[in-house]
């Protein structure tokens, strides 16, 4: 019997052999010789397929329905709004937070950017970010009641460019300038890096460390690992009164930076890691350190 099937154009044959074999198409009909005829080879997957409903999906027509077919395709940005970067870097103190900000500005100024230099309550006095490694920098040194998206416009008006913001003791910041900064980046195309601690004293997580946690675009921790005293990593800002660690107080307490050697009623603080910033223990040898308001 003759095995009959169909090609990509509608045309239906059969294949014999030793047999005439008669083939008909759309339009006519035709008659090959007699003898052994090669098949009509048909290819299933260029076959004709009716385009499915808008309702199904089928990966060989785009337009069909599907959950990712509003999806711009990879890479493609023209429909993103360009906007501005909001970055937290944090650590414990003494692992070089204001040293990189200090980098970072350096490295977009050589590139052509401008950008404006804040910070609060810093270690060496007002208006400066400074490192222990021994570098500092002018800054802007901001309140409380400031809006910082007023003294950026403030700057813009008096011609200066402000192309990015660094942001030092970010963690000294109120929420609401935090939120701020957020504005300034969405709206105005202001690149954002802020540096911090993340938690105060007790453990807890200072206001302005917390809304930067819930608001930034990107939060990392710094590399540089900053040690407790037995050698596992100190994540924790113990403040020390009189040898012993204090468990309440004020969240700020300017520390004395002016002595090489405090006395025992000197406020300073210590980095411990979790175990030994809840025990208090505070090593065989505590260092007095000239530390900062934390």
């Amino acid at each position: 019997m003759p095995e009959s099937g169909t090609n990509c154009a509608g045309l239906t044959g059969a294949r014999t052999t030793g047999a005439a074999t008669t083939g008909a198409d759309a339009t006519g009909t035709g008659t090959t010789g007699t003898g052994t005829t090669a098949a009509v080879t048909v290819d299933p997957a260029a076959a004709p397929v009716d385009q499915p409903a808008t309702d199904s999906f089928d990966p060989r027509f785009p337009g069909s329905a599907s959950a990712l077919s509003a999806v711009p395709a990879a890479g493609s940005g023209r429909a993103r709004l360009a906007g501005g970067t909001v970055k937290f870097f944090h650590f414990p103190m003494d692992c070089g937070k204001s040293t990189l900000a200090l980098q970072l500005h350096y490295n977009h100024s050589r590139q052509g950017r401008s950008g404006m230099l804040m910070t609060k309550l810093d270690r060496s006095g007002p208006a400066r970010i400074s490192s222990r490694i021994g570098i500092s920098r002018s800054a802007l040194e901001v309140s409380d009641e400031q809006d910082i998206g007023e003294l950026v416009r403030t700057a813009w008006s008096a011609g200066r460019r402000v192309d990015y913001l660094i942001v030092d003791e970010a963690q000294f910041f109120t929420a609401e300038q935090v939120e701020q900064l957020a504005v300034l980046a969405d709206d105005s195309q202001v690149d954002v890096y802020a540096f911090g601690i993340a938690t105060d004293f007790r453990g807890r997580l200072f206001p302005g460390s917390a809304r930067l946690f819930e608001l930034a675009d990107e939060v990392s921790p710094l590399q540089v690992e900053v040690l407790c005293w037995c050698g596992r990593i100190g994540r924790f800002n113990g403040r020390v009164v009189g040898g012993r660690i204090v468990r309440e107080g004020a969240t700020v307490v300017v520390a004395d930076i002016g002595a090489d050697e405090p006395d025992e009623a000197t406020v300073r603080y210590q980095v411990l890691c979790r175990t030994h910033h809840r025990s208090g223990a505070l090593g065989p040898h505590p260092g007095r350190r000239r530390l900062t308001q934390r």
